[in-house]
């Protein structure tokens, strides 16, 4: 069967290998401050010094705390899709893969609450100028579901409908877990549930 892979394309032109090193210096920096005390503990001036770069130059690669902790769940799940790739889902149906997918990035996020925290906070309070990178989240997300789909042909619309309509899903679930409203029971049954839709709009059911 073939493989329908997903990928997401660069944004921006691409960084030279110095920049790329510093850019990956500061993501490294925002993750562990996150990771320690979260959305609060994320302060440009103290990532500038765990980087080990000027202040000016972290605004120039990244223009705010916001801009910055999206960019860093754009590499979280840059991550996830890499380890997921090398692992792939078992189940037999599409919806059963998806679910298993989703399932395995949301216990990741899990050993770093706090992480996880910070970074949807800055999701939630991105405003227009962050789009792009906003965007480029959801794609790494659509990506990730596609190449759990395994499909054969392209998606049609009612199937890309479901994705989205997951991915939503899977980002309410994260909150309202990290928010203590919901335990992981609560969330596998959510996402296990609303995957159901992928299996609902195949237009050749396996």
């Amino acid at each position: 069967m073939g493989r329908m892979t997903a990928e997401v394309k660069p944004s921006s032109p691409p960084l030279t290998e110095r920049q790329e090193a510093r850019r990956r210096r500061i993501l490294h920096a925002s993750a562990q401050l996150a990771s320690r005390g979260g959305f609060d503990a994320v302060q440009m001036r103290e990532v500038a010094e765990a980087a080990g770069v000027a202040l000016g130059t972290l605004y120039r690669y990244f223009p705010s705390k916001v801009h910055l902790l999206v960019a860093t769940m754009q590499d979280q799940l840059q991550h996830m899709h890499t380890t997921l790739r090398k692992r792939p889902p078992a189940g037999e149906s599409a919806a059963e893969r998806v679910a298993e997918t989703l399932m395995r990035a949301f216990r990741a996020l899990q050993r770093e609450p706090q992480l996880a925290d910070a970074m949807v906070r800055a999701l939630t309070f991105a405003d227009r100028s962050v789009s792009p990178e906003v965007d480029t989240v959801s794609r790494q997300t659509t990506a990730i579901i596609l190449d759990a789909m395994d499909l054969a042909d392209p998606p049609g619309p009612e199937q890309l409908s479901a994705v989205r309509v997951i991915e939503h899903t899977w980002h309410s679930a994260l909150i309202t877990w990290l928010s203590g409203r919901a335990s992981i029971a609560q969330v596998k049954i959510d996402i296990e549930t609303v995957c159901r839709l992928i299996d609902l709009t195949d237009p050749e059911p396996r």
